[in-house]
């Protein structure tokens, strides 16, 4: 059997290797029908059983009240970035967008073309080392909605405590750290995450959307961008993506059998405790980018302090077997994105790595 990279990409991502070995036997025979899940009608009772699973699997794992919808669309987080204006701020509104990083900052330029988007909170002028501060952060009780990115990839922090908006909802883009930690729904009132991250392969965006949203959002624009489209025809309005689906249902099986959200969480703290105990014991050899406290469990972004060793590092470490340690293009440095599929052994590897570099090229 081939060795299995040690994939610390950023999306798409690892996935589980029982997943993807289950999915390998089912994938030209699905349940005896004699055709892969991938041929099949969407219409077919035998989809309609693995759609519907998925949906009732997202629902127990993320303890999701019945006056929530959970819907599979298309396009990606940032074709949310378009739909949440357009169906929920109108020309006349204003709406709080709290920027803590460049996903952030496409969603408040995509609510320009609706209405008005407020920036009530950034970190912009820290390089985005950390997450806006709660007490900073002020909105208006008329705001059409307050919207956030969890957490963010190329920065790598992460929200720790979500900001309490009382009756204004609270969306949330939460591609890259959803179920990769409890939470409680009830503070949002729409959740969006394309699933390449921890959910599954590309091709899925999973949003979870409050019923009493769905009753106000705008009518007048087009069929396939209407939240009500989808959660009318429970996410079967047209064609979806239906192998991606299907893994999205083995994943959160592989979660559940894991012990669930919270255990999965437990696993996160220890794979990146072990990467960033290698930062913070090198003497500031490595330098992580974000702050302590807004530090993500889903991104390790760092620099080695020299920029010719960092080339060096980067060049070595994929001889090594690692895979997608170079930061973003935007940013540069290293990350390694450790989400839920990520093996702890991996993290040790890359801290071992990272130890013995150190040693060698340390004055």
């Amino acid at each position: 059997m081939t060795q299995r990279a040690y994939n610390f990409n950023a999306g798409p991502s690892a996935l589980p290797q029982e997943v993807l070995e289950k999915a390998q036997q089912q994938l030209v025979n699905f349940h005896d029908s004699g055709m892969s899940i991938m041929e099949m009608s969407h219409r077919s009772a035998i989809f309609d059983e693995v759609h519907n699973e998925a949906i009732a699997l997202l629902k127990k794992l993320y303890a999701i009240p019945e006056n929530y919808e959970v819907l599979f669309l298309q396009g990606g987080a940032s074709l949310q970035f378009t739909m949440v204006p357009m169906n929920f701020l109108a020309a006349d509104q204003k709406a709080s967008y709290i920027l803590s990083g460049s996903w952030s900052e496409k969603a408040f330029k995509e609510a320009k073309l609706f209405g008005t988007p407020v920036e009530v909170g950034s970190t912009k002028d820290n390089q985005y080392r950390n997450i806006p501060a709660l007490e900073d952060i002020h909105f208006n009780e008329d705001d059409a909605y307050v919207h956030i990115t969890s957490n963010n990839t190329i920065y790598g922090t992460q929200w720790k405590e979500f900001p309490e908006t009382g009756n204004v909802p609270l969306i949330a883009d939460m591609s890259s750290d959803i179920l990769s930690k409890p939470i409680d729904i009830q503070k949002f009132g729409l959740i969006y995450a394309g699933a390449q991250k921890n959910l599954g392969p590309s091709g899925v965006t999973v949003v979870i959307i409050r019923k009493d949203l769905l009753e106000k959002a705008n009518k007048n624009i087009p069929t396939m961008l209407k939240y009500t489209t989808h959660a009318d025809s429970n996410s079967l309005y047209n064609t979806p993506p239906t192998f991606g689906i299907y893994m999205l249902g083995e994943v959160l099986k592989w979660v559940e059998a894991k012990g669930g959200v919270a255990e999965i969480e437990k696993h996160n703290e220890l794979k990146a405790k072990v990467i960033y105990d290698a930062i913070d014991n090198s003497n500031g050899f490595y330098k992580g980018h974000a702050v302590p406290e807004s530090r993500s469990l889903m991104n390790i972004t760092f620099r080695v302090t020299d920029e010719e060793l960092e080339k060096q590092f980067l060049t070595e470490a994929k001889a090594a077997g690692f895979v997608g340690l170079n930061g973003h293009r935007s940013v540069g440095g290293c990350r390694a994105s450790t989400y839920n599929a990520v093996p702890l052994e991996a993290c040790e590897a890359l801290r071992d790595f990272m130890v013995d570099f150190q040693q060698k090229h340390q004055a």
